[in-house]
């Protein structure tokens, strides 16, 4: 029977690395003595690649490549159950920017996106390797940090997070001025699932709004009655 297995190619022609698919057959005489193997290996660097992308476009969002609502959920999910073990905290935070749609409107949505894929970029360069920048959709984003001591932790990445996006941004040799409200909560304290702790960092972040924006505040129980 055919041995198959995973094998890199080079194409010498092209220059280029590539991936292909092996599947090796020994040919025995009449004794049972290998006398010969059969190689036949089939370029699968294409598929490979287009299945790349189908888990990219599953999993993250298509205009700044970062996570999505599905691929935050399981993060969020995998940090509940880590830092429930540790007896560590993790925090949700929800950042909506301010002044996002008169920008969108004035501008136009082209420059809305350029606008959006800075964003991305710029809450990216603030935070940890471990920790995770989302869209949730439109001009929301969601930051989770995992395995923090307190709620000091997310609050002095909130700060980065305002004082990051209070700073200009230029969009094709324009300056555009935004700024952000930032809801948070806290894993265990205002939430020990998923759902919870969107919820409550959507309901804190709206405080932050009424509070001025340009600000952050912490879930308290009291803003959801």
């Amino acid at each position: 029977q055919f041995i198959d297995g995973l094998s890199a190619l080079w194409n010498v022609a092209l220059g280029q690395n590539r991936l292909g698919h092996t599947f090796k057959k020994p040919i025995y005489d009449a004794s049972g003595k290998p006398l010969y193997l059969i190689c036949m290996t089939i370029d699968i660097t294409e598929r490979k690649q287009s299945e790349k992308r189908i888990i990219e476009m599953a999993t993250h969002d298509g205009l700044t490549g970062l996570p999505n609502r599905n691929l935050l959920r399981d993060r969020i999910m995998q940090a509940i159950a880590h830092d429930r073990r540790s007896e560590k905290q993790a925090a949700v935070l929800f950042i909506d920017l301010d002044y996002f749609k008169t920008i969108n409107d004035s501008l136009g949505h082209d420059m809305g996106d350029l606008l959006l894929q800075d964003v991305a970029a710029r809450l990216s360069a603030i935070v940890r390797g471990e920790d995770t920048v989302a869209r949730r959709g439109g001009d929301e984003f969601i930051v989770l940090l995992p395995n923090i001591g307190g709620a000091q932790d997310a609050e002095v990445v909130a700060q980065k997070i305002l004082d990051g996006l209070i700073q200009p941004f230029l969009i094709e040799s324009r300056k555009v001025h935004i700024g952000g409200s930032v809801g948070i909560a806290l894993f265990p304290s205002d939430g020990e699932d998923v759902e919870t702790l969107l919820k409550n960092s959507d309901i804190a972040m709206y405080h932050a709004k009424e509070n001025g924006r340009n600000n952050y505040q912490f879930f308290a129980p009291e803003m959801d009655r």
